[in-house]
């Protein structure tokens, strides 16, 4: 039966007046959503982990037997995303959703963090406090996209203001500033780290090199780095995406710690991505966004139907593959008209233009 929750057809600001109690009725009606199966766990570890260790076996055939380079390289379009599926698979089991186990969740978490280049206790931490953090301006700066209100960017040096249009570039966002994050950074534990963390860190760059060392030692680096940078950084290019276009859109959700709320970052902070159905299988219904906020620990592979039977999620507006490009430009959170703006716009804000700015 479908659940239902008070709200009317649509979802105004009004809402907020009664939010503890909408909160405790929207919980309740997902939460039936929140039980891992077995079943479908191992149903998606076999339709991700085979395909893509099968085009792995492919891709090592064509280096080895001397094919084009492209037979290679086209091999890994497809690689890539099962690449970026095993992620989805390794975010389920940072948020103990993935299965019923938690012992189950931390084992696949370690493997699958291995062959995605990320530890599983050092990204979960900060992934957790993502999730208690989003849309709040008072808490930015821990696993987000680094965003600057306009007041923030006016006041700022030229070498800041600098500094933050190249991170905002969108040609560096999503090809360099990826492949920097999953091949570098993430080989150092993030700040504030316990011992955990850093030893998940350790552990899980550990097995990367044995990894690379056991492939350069039967297949040649250079034919795995042939096979496996393709791989990575298409990968992590549309990770990045994906993860940017879940909290980067015009009227998304910012707020100060005093009017912050948990429910309203979710359905308004986070967005309904609409894909085409391969793709939405393929990053795991991670489009369904704002239903992984109101209740993280949904399982992939039940975030849809929960959306078909909980109508008050139905009331998010859609967020369209054409309307998500606009977000490429949309680089300054607008405090005051309560919307993400272009660097451009702001020079027309008739309040902004005779103000000082510190250099």
């Amino acid at each position: 039966m479908p659940q239902h929750v008070t709200p009317p057809e649509t979802l105004p600001p009004t809402y907020r007046q009664n939010i503890q109690g909408f909160r405790e009725d929207l919980i309740q009606a997902v939460s039936k959503y929140a039980q891992p199966d077995y079943r479908k766990a191992f149903g998606q570890i076999a339709n991700t982990f085979l395909p893509y260790l099968g085009l792995w076996a492919l891709m090592i055939f064509t280096v080895l037997y001397g094919l084009p380079v492209w037979t290679t390289l086209l091999l890994s379009i497809p690689a890539a995303g099962f690449l970026v599926r095993i992620f989805i698979l390794f975010h389920d089991c940072c948020h103990g959703a993935f299965f019923p186990s938690r012992s189950a969740n931390r084992i696949l978490g370690y493997i699958s963090g291995i062959m995605v280049f990320t530890s599983y206790e050092d990204w979960k931490r900060t992934h957790i406090i993502h999730h208690a953090a989003s849309g709040n301006l008072d808490r930015r700066g821990v696993g987000d996209i680094w965003t600057l209100t306009v007041d923030e960017y006016l006041a700022a040096s030229r070498f800041k203001r600098l500094v933050y249009r190249l991170f905002r570039n969108p040609l560096l966002l999503f090809t360099v500033i990826p492949f920097v994050l999953f091949i570098i950074i993430q080989r150092f534990p993030s700040q504030g780290a316990k011992k955990r963390e850093r030893n998940s860190v350790i552990f899980t760059n550990i097995a990367i090199a044995a990894v690379i060392t056991l492939m350069s030692l039967t297949l040649g680096f250079q034919n795995y780095l042939l096979i496996q940078l393709p791989i990575i950084i298409m990968a992590a290019s549309a990770g990045m995406w994906l993860f940017y276009v879940q909290h980067q859109y015009e009227d998304v959700y910012w707020e100060r710690e005093q009017n912050w709320d948990l429910t309203s970052s979710g359905l308004e902070g986070s967005s309904y991505y609409k894909l085409p159905k391969v793709l939405q299988w393929i990053v795991g219904n991670i489009g369904l966004h704002h239903i992984h906020h109101v209740r993280a620990n949904i399982p992939n592979y039940n975030l849809q139907r929960c959306y078909n039977e909980v109508p008050v999620l139905q009331t998010v507006k859609p967020l369209t593959i054409r309307q998500s490009l606009k977000s490429l430009w949309l680089n300054l959170w607008d405090e005051q008209n309560q919307k993400l703006v272009s660097f451009r716009s702001i020079s027309m804000l008739p309040r902004l233009a005779s103000r000082p700015v510190e250099v």
